[in-house]
C-alpha cells in the first residue's frame, strides 16, 4: 500500500513540474520565437516589430505578434 501512496505521489509531483508558466504576456503586442537544439521559447516583451527584428537579427528566431495582446486597435463605438 505503501508503494501504491508513494508511486502516486512520484508521479503528482512529475506532472506538476512539467506545467510551464504563461507563454503569452498580454501586455506586449510583439513577441520573438526562437528555435534551437533543446527546442524553443516565445518571449513577448516587445513593443515594435523593429526592435523584434534587432533582437532576432543572427539567430534562428522570428518576430510574430501576439495573439492574446490585451491592448490594441478594438475600438467602442459610441453612440
Amino acid at each position: 500500500m505503501r508503494a501504491l501512496v508513494w508511486t502516486m505521489l512520484a508521479i503528482g509531483l512529475a506532472l506538476a513540474t512539467a506545467a510551464q508558466a504563461q507563454t503569452y504576456d498580454p501586455n506586449y503586442p510583439i513577441c520573438l520565437q526562437t528555435f534551437g537544439r533543446d527546442g524553443g521559447f516565445i518571449s513577448c516583451r516587445y513593443t515594435s516589430m523593429s526592435a523584434c527584428r534587432l533582437t532576432a537579427s543572427g539567430r534562428a528566431a522570428q518576430c510574430i505578434g501576439n495573439p492574446y495582446f490585451a491592448g490594441g486597435t478594438h475600438r467602442r463605438k459610441r453612440h
